[in-house]
């Protein structure tokens, strides 16, 4: 049950930021469901795999380029979900860390 309310939330959240940001398009709400299940099993699947791989330039970058991976898997997820389109990779960057930031906001009190 935890699940679904977890992409629940990431999928209001993706929606309402696409709503903010001018460089994020999603067609409708099911289109951001639809890419949170999607950015999930990317980051579930081959978000690891890259962080394993980059393990010297992450401690040479002191851990920022994790930004830059997270980045990449919405890229990604953005590519395999019809109805979203992102402008480019800086607003991948943006996308994901107020991503990252107010999911974690939300569901800071659903842990406890």
């Amino acid at each position: 049950m935890n699940i679904i309310v977890r992409l629940l939330v990431s999928a209001a959240v993706v929606y309402g930021l696409a709503y903010l940001l001018k460089g994020i398009h999603i067609d409708s709400y099911w289109t951001a469901l639809v890419f949170s299940i999607v950015l999930a099993l990317v980051n579930f699947f081959i978000k690891p795999l890259l962080v394993i791989f980059t393990i010297p330039l992450t401690i040479l970058t002191l851990g920022l380029f994790l930004f830059i991976i997270n980045a990449l898997m919405i890229l990604l997820a953005a590519k395999l979900v019809n109805g979203i389109a992102i402008d480019g990779f800086w607003w991948a960057l943006l996308f994901g860390f107020l991503l990252s930031i107010v999911s974690s906001l939300l569901l800071s009190g659903k842990n406890g």
